[in-house]
């Protein structure tokens, strides 16, 4: 059962799935603090370049199943025209300002 994104309990999250859904790039990149990092499926990648390659030129969306550890772990099926749909985890480093400073996806 998909959990609306307006009511995942984490609001950097929220705005997280949000923007992705949205496809608001601009609004997406304002979520992260500067120097932000991230991996996919246990590698590090260059974000600006994954986000545009996984996310924004190929229509990402997010529908999450399940949240943990106070919102800042997600179980999702993500899809986007590249890879079709797959059952996705997320986790996530909140700064003390709200703003996300590490992100890592990868296959659930």
């Amino acid at each position: 059962m998909t959990i609306q994104t307006t009511r995942l309990s984490d609001p950097a999250v929220r705005a997280f799935v949000a923007a992705v859904n949205n496809h608001d790039r601009e609004a997406f990149m304002a979520l992260l603090a500067p120097g932000a990092t991230m991996a996919d499926d246990g590698s590090d990648r260059d974000l600006a370049d994954w986000v545009d390659r996984e996310i924004f030129s190929s229509h990402g969306h997010l529908e999450v199943d399940n949240e943990s550890n106070g919102g800042r772990a997600l179980i999702a099926r993500y899809s986007n025209d590249t890879w079709g749909e797959m059952r996705t985890r997320w986790s996530f480093t909140v700064d003390d300002d709200g703003k996300i400073s590490r992100f890592e996806t990868g296959q659930a």
